[in-house]
Order: C-alpha cells, then structure tokens, then sequence
C-alpha cells in the first residue's frame, strides 16, 4: 500500500523505510538490470569496442538527465518539508516550477550538445576507434535526455508524495522496454550501435508517459496553470539543493573525461571497456544500499520540517545500519563471483583477463560506505544545501579525482583501482564526522544523544 504524506510523520520508522526503500531498491535494481543487459547485449553481440563507446557517451546523456535528477531531488527536499509544515500552496508551486525548471534547462544543454557533437565526444574520450560507434550511439541518446530528466525528477516527487511504489514502476517500464528493444533492433535487425541507441531512447519516451500518467491520474499534487508561473524564493531555494546533486553529476561527468582519458593513455580501448563493465556494476550491485539512501531522503525530509527530530535521529540510524549489512553482503559476493561476473558481459580475452582484480579492487571499501551516502542524504534532506555540497562533492571531487591524476603514474592502471577504495575511507571518515557534530547540535534537546 502507498504511504501518505501525513503518514511519514506517524508510522514506525522501520515500516517507513521499508515501505520507501523496498520499492526504490526495485526501481534501482531493474534501472541498472537495464543498464547492465543493455552492456552484455552490446558486448555479446557487437564487441567490446562497442562497450568503450557506451562508456564514453552515457555520462553525457546522464550529464543532461542529471539536471531533472537534482530538481528532482533539490525540489522534493522542498516539497516534503512544505508538506511536513501543511503547506499545500508551497509544494504546487514548487512541483510547478520543477517542472519548468527541467524542460528549459535539459533543452538547452541538449541543443548545446548537437551543435559540439565531435567536440564533446571527443572531451568526454571518443580517441582512436571508440569515435566511430560513439557518433552512431549519440545524438539518439541526447535528443531523448529530456524525458529521461522529467522522468527523473518527477520520480523524486512521486517519492516526496509517498508513492514509492509508482517511483519503482517508473523504473521498471523503460528497463523492460529497452530490453525488448534491444533483442529487436540489435540481434533480429542488426542495427548494431544505432539499434542501441533507439531502444534506449524508447525506453526513455515509455518512462516519461507513465510519469505523465502518474501526475494525471494518481497525484495528490492537482496543478494549475498559475503553478507553472516562476516563483523566485522557491526557484531560489530549488537551485541551492539542487546545485547539490548536479554538482555531483558534474564531477562524476568530470571524473568520466578524467578516468576515460587516463585509461586510454595507459591501456587502450581495452581499459575503457573494463571500466565500463565495473560502473556497469556499481550501480547494479549496490541498488540496496541506494535504495535505502533514496527511501530515507522524504521520510527525514518530512519529520525534520515536521519538527520531529527524535524520528529523524531514528531514520538516521536505522538507515544505517541497514545499509552498511547490504553492503558487507554485496561485498563478499563481488570478493567470490568476480570472474563468473566479467564472463558474462564479454569474450574478449584481454577484458576477461584483467576485470576481476580490478573489480574487486574497486568495490574493497563497499562495508563503509553507507555513512557516507546517509550522511550526505541528511544534508540535503533537511535543506542543509552547503553541508550537503560539500559531503556530495568529497567522494568524487576531493579524493578520487587527484587520485586518479596522480596514481597511475606511479601504480600504472592498478593506479586507477586502488583510488577508489582509498577514496570511500577519507570521504566516510569526514562525512562521519560532520554527521556527528551537526546531529549533536541539531537535536541537542534530546536526552538520549544522536548517533
């Protein structure tokens, strides 16, 4: 059953996240289910070449996606505490200017895109033989970015409302879609990298027409024209929080130009295709644990407008908790399945060969990581949009990327790897701490402490 808006102030916080998180887990699951045969479909039955070039374009048609992701979830901060607080005018308005806010700015970046298509390809690491299948992937991925980005950030709404279970649906219609479409266009009607790329943007247009569908017919949020009509407090306000997941986007994006040309330098489109195989597994692996993390943002968003610190504290911990057992157990199984886990996705005997390490070399600190993720969560749940930057940004931006530069050449691709656990540690270990010392504060009143 879906949870009401009210009922986030009411129900156990266990049945809550529960409630929010099994249904996100499934989203998240067949989202990167999506993601994750789409890579074996083009693996097996184009090449590995094939998956470098996906590498290569995906972080720019998530880039433009991402915008309607952070106004998605900038904006739903907004709209959860407008509804903790009985504010109705507030969160249509705000829901109005989500809205506007993703068509005009996914748009732009789109056209910005088509008209530097080699350029940015080329930035984002399109060398040697990758341009080729990168060029046929592209413009149909981009062109349909912005219903990717309504559907992101109407997805973050439907899980402000409480109605994690449609959040999960609209997940789950484009990853059956572009599958079906997959086996179409690229194994009957060998279309090759171009068959790849329509099936996604089908998958792409389906998602936005269940969301459309879900605001129509099933939302307690009923607008108006006037709704649609800029409100620059709340523009104002969308922006800061929302700065926060696109800034984000923007160093992942930044760190993909990065990662993309140094692997190329050291290994060749080879390495391209073992990274891509291992961000492939990122996403899908640790759906759980990101699952958890998007189920706590409305239902600490609520209580902390609601003013009922004690049930924040609770989400917190609890979340937590919860997490960190998911990800100890996605841990031991990438530790054992490495190689069964690369086979499936390639025959290439270079890719096979040097995957395993480099996966499990990667995923080494996933026991730690869900301070970090819960921790920056609350952040942007209560609206904190500096703290919440800052803690977003340490992973990626701090460590990883100066890691990164500076490894490999003294490691060489093994460089590369090992950034990534070492950057997991330094970003939990500050995040723990800011958690802790804001908690104190914030909730100095309850007896019992924080954390």
């Amino acid at each position: 059953m879906a949870v009401t808006s009210e009922e986030l102030g009411t129900q156990t916080i266990k049945k809550l996240l529960l409630k929010q998180a099994v249904p996100a887990s499934v989203g998240i699951l067949f989202m990167s289910l999506n993601i994750l045969i789409d890579t074996i479909f083009v693996g097996q039955w184009i090449g590995s070449l094939a998956i470098a070039a996906v590498t290569v374009v995906m972080p720019i048609s998530f880039l433009v996606s991402s915008l309607g992701m952070a106004i998605g979830v900038g904006g739903s901060s907004v709209l959860s505490r407008a509804l903790g607080a009985k504010d109705q005018d507030k969160a249509l308005f705000t829901f109005g200017n989500q809205i506007m806010m993703t068509l005009l700015l996914s748009s732009f970046f789109v056209a910005v895109g088509l008209f530097f298509e080699e350029e940015m390809l080329r930035l984002f690491g399109a060398e040697g033989t990758i341009m080729a299948p990168a060029k046929e992937f592209f413009v149909p991925i981009l062109i349909s970015a912005p219903f990717l980005a309504l559907c992101m950030m109407g997805n973050s709404v439907i899980r402000a409302e409480g109605k994690a279970k449609f959040a999960m649906f609209a997940m789950i219609v484009p990853a059956f879609a572009n599958i079906i479409f997959d086996i179409i266009f690229i194994k009957y009607l060998n279309l090759g990298m171009a068959g790849a790329a329509y099936a996604t943007a089908i998958s792409y247009f389906l998602c936005f027409l269940f969301v459309l569908w879900f605001f129509v017919y099933k939302s307690e949020l009923r607008l108006q024209l006037k709704h649609f009509g800029f409100r620059i407090p709340i523009v104002s306000e969308i922006t800061k929080l929302s700065f926060v997941t696109f800034a984000r986007q923007g160093v992942v994006s930044i760190l993909a130009i990065i990662l993309n040309h140094i692997l190329y330098k050291h290994g060749g489109e080879h390495s391209i295709a073992v990274y891509g195989i291992i961000s492939r597994m990122l996403m899908f692996a640790l759906f759980p644990v990101l699952g958890i993390t998007q189920g706590f943002i409305p239902i600490a968003g609520y209580n902390y407008g609601a003013g009922n610190h004690h049930r924040v504290k609770e989400t917190i911990q609890v979340s937590i908790k919860y997490a960190a057992i998911f990800a100890t157990v996605i841990f031991v199984f990438i530790l054992t399945f490495a190689e069964s886990i690369v086979a499936i996705f390639t025959t290439d005997p270079i890719v096979i060969a040097e995957t395993p390490n480099a996966l499990r070399w990667v995923f080494a600190a996933s026991p730690i990581i869900a301070v970090q993720l819960i921790g920056a969560a609350y952040f942007q749940a209560a609206g904190l949009a500096k703290q919440a930057l800052f803690l977003t940004l340490s992973k990626q931006g701090f460590f990883l990327i100066p890691l990164v530069l500076i490894l490999p050449y003294f490691f060489g691709i093994f460089g590369v790897w090992i950034s990534f656990p070492i950057a997991d540690v330094l970003s939990t270990i500050i995040t723990a701490y800011f958690l802790r010392r804001a908690t104190n504060i914030e909730f100095k009143k309850d007896p019992d402490g924080i954390l």
